[in-house]
């Protein structure tokens, strides 16, 4: 058992945020002990297609919640000390719509918060879906919110000021770098600035963020093919030129599917190295095979006397559930191992059957691949792997 297991049965208390000029301060007091220690949490593509905004909708007063969306998943989100996930929408205002343009209410970003998520990775293929003013209103929107963002920037001057984002939390000092391949063919008209994936941009941001001193660089990229379960030659030969330049972790999303997970342990010649290709959806209405669900990985992180290493890399399989109730859809996140041996849990035993095939395709696909990282288990009390 996982020596921290037993830390899976306590939620996390949501820490104080504040933004400040060159990074925000997620407050804690760092414990006066020789190891400091801290758990991340990453998380796939949370999307907003229609079904999903008339789900979240109270017909009488026009108004939305997406809290129930998260109810099943919030303890494992709360759990970790930073949770960080791909924000694959706009929060452009009405009309709000799903694909191909994605805006989605506010109230979504707000239950992500309100579950746990502390940052959210912005800079992705539908952040442009309704141009500059889609990308400044959900800035603005963030910002309002209070709620910690990167990867898309009203201007230069703002990028050069918030950019590297450093989080500092439990003593330590984290460098989060966000980028897309892409914004599908629509351009983003300067000032504004969405970060996109080029290898001599990237390492000169690598680069700032090496000279900020952080305990750890992490790349969070939009990359790689729609719904293709191995990573692509472009993806490995990125993931192998970033650590070659320095950064410590890469996580991985738009493929919608999963892909595999590497944890490369230090030698005597090199850093710990985490890739994780892709996390899969998280929340979304693609229902169809293998993109009906994701991943979250959690990673620990300890400082000693003279190094900081991964201490800890462990992944829950998440899977969304979206039952007819009142004659409309409603979507939760489950932990997929909390819920596996629950059938009476299910409207209908298709739904717990979709559910069983997904932990099934995914199991067979991260067991043959993965690399030094493994699920955790619900045992009925606690987590364990």
């Amino acid at each position: 058992m996982n020596s921290l297991s037993l830390k899976y049965m306590f939620r996390k208390i949501n820490s104080l945020v504040l933004i400040t000029i060159n990074s925000f301060l997620l407050s804690a007091q760092d414990a006066d002990t020789v190891n400091k220690k801290i758990s991340l949490l990453f998380i796939g593509d949370i999307m907003g297609h229609d079904e999903q905004i008339w789900s979240a909708e109270d017909r009488e007063t026009h108004t939305y919640n997406y809290d129930d969306v998260f109810r099943y998943v919030k303890d494992e989100i709360s759990e970790a000390d930073i949770a960080i996930a791909n924000f694959e929408v706009t929060l452009a205002g009405y009309p709000y719509s799903g694909y191909p343009t994605f805006s989605s209410p506010a109230e979504l970003a707000t239950a992500c918060f309100n579950a746990g998520i502390d940052v959210f990775a912005n800079a992705n293929n539908h952040a442009a879906d309704r141009g500059n003013k889609g990308i400044l209103s959900t800035i603005s929107t963030l910002d309002s919110l209070c709620i910690p963002h990167t990867g898309s920037f009203r201007d230069s001057a703002e990028k050069d000021t918030l950019y590297p984002m450093i989080i500092k939390k439990n003593g330590f000092s984290l460098a989060l770098l966000n980028y897309t391949y892409g914004t599908n063919g629509i351009k983003v008209q300067p000032p504004v600035i969405v970060n996109v994936l080029e290898k001599k941009s990237v390492s000169a941001d690598i680069e700032k963020a090496k000279s900020l001193n952080p305990d750890a660089i992490i790349l969070f990229l939009h990359w790689g093919t729609e719904y293709d379960t191995m990573p692509s030659k472009i993806q490995t030969d990125l993931a192998d030129y970033f650590f070659s330049r320095g950064v410590d972790m890469i996580i991985g999303s738009h493929p919608h599917v999963l892909q595999r997970m590497e944890w490369t342990k230090n030698d005597s010649s090199l850093k710990d190295r985490i890739a994780v290709y892709s996390l899969g959806n998280y929340v979304s209405n693609q229902r169809t095979i293998r993109r009906d669900g994701g991943a979250m990985i959690r990673i620990e992180l300890t400082k000693a006397v003279d190094s900081i290493y991964v201490s800890d890399a462990d992944y829950y399989l998440t899977w969304v559930y979206a039952p007819l109730e009142n004659y409309r859809t409603r979507f939760f996140v489950l932990p997929c191992s909390k819920y596996e041996t629950k059938p009476e849990f299910f409207a209908k035993p298709a739904d717990y059957n979709k559910m069983k095939l997904f932990i099934s395709n995914s199991r067979r696909l991260l067991n043959k691949q993965n690399i030094g990282i493994n699920e955790l288990i619900f045992s009925g009390t606690y987590w364990m792997y």
